[in-house]
């Protein structure tokens, strides 16, 4: 981690990584970036459904290849690279026959080393293979939830899943959440753990670079009037006044189950994750 002399409060609890030792390049493959608009936390009307996210430093948007299409040909770590739109760092990749694609970076993985996506790929940290193929008790990441529909789970700075059992045609795998799940044994995975596993020690600081993140400010409901926020009003500091915490739309929170009953992935969770302890 990287600290900084207390010039100044703020700085005090200021820590950051020391990309420098960890990333190789500095600008990004100019034919794998493009522009884009951030939604900033608006849908498509325009209307805010996300609260608190605006403004922030630009963005240039890298196009990682999430689907590994191309199997049985090899591919080398050309570069490892910072990305503003993940957690984790990226690797650029150079396949056999010259092309050239974005991946996540395996944690552990050096410039100049090998990876594979095939059905006969070894057991090796990055290769990706079916999750049938990988043995018990191996980390992975990078996890398709149905086959060839590009990967979706553990894919944040540090995270990986746990193989933790084999059933007539499913891997039953223990995610970072702890909840256990099983996902059919033909979706694909890749080796080991997401790069960049310092991400979650580092202190933000201070209020400005959480603006710079995207991040806006976030105003205490208890701090509100009556008319704004069910915990709003009263003279000087009250309590929530109620038995159940709910947000400003009367909704519960804090403990309340918000998973749709009826969702169609709930018979593939074997056991829930557990609950945080407060």
């Amino acid at each position: 981690m990287k600290t900084y002399n207390p010039t100044t409060p703020s700085r005090r609890n200021f820590t950051g990584i020391l990309y420098r030792k960890l990333l190789t390049r500095t600008q990004p493959e100019k034919s794998l970036t493009r522009g884009v608009k951030r939604n900033v936390g608006r849908n498509s009307a325009g209307r805010i459904t996300v609260r608190h996210k605006g403004s922030g430093a630009k963005r240039l948007h890298r196009e990682v290849d999430f689907s590994y299409k191309k199997r049985d040909i090899p591919a080398k770590i050309e570069s490892i690279e910072y990305d503003p739109n993940r957690t984790g760092f990226i690797s650029l990749l150079s396949y056999a026959d010259g092309e050239k694609r974005y991946a996540l970076t395996p944690k552990g993985l050096a410039v100049g080393e090998g990876i594979m996506t095939s059905e006969t790929a070894e057991i090796k940290l990055g290769n990706r293979l079916p999750l049938n193929k990988i043995p018990v008790s191996t980390l992975v990441f990078n996890i398709e939830i149905k086959p060839n529909s590009g990967a979706k789970l553990a894919r944040s700075a540090g995270n990986s899943a746990e193989i933790v059992a084999e059933d007539r045609g499913y891997s039953l795998l223990k995610l970072p959440s702890g909840e256990i799940r099983k996902i059919i044994g033909t979706a694909w995975a890749t080796i080991g753990g997401v790069s960049n596993d310092e991400k979650k020690l580092v202190k933000i600081g201070k209020a400005g670079r959480s603006r710079w993140m995207g991040i806006r400010p976030t105003v205490r409901g208890s701090a509100m009037s009556p008319v704004d926020h069910p915990f709003g009003g009263g003279e000087g500091r009250q309590g929530a006044g109620m038995a159940k915490t709910k947000n400003k739309w009367g909704k519960g929170f804090r403990g309340v189950k918000t998973r749709r009953v009826k969702k169609y992935s709930n018979k593939a969770i074997i056991e829930r994750r557990k609950k945080k302890k407060k």
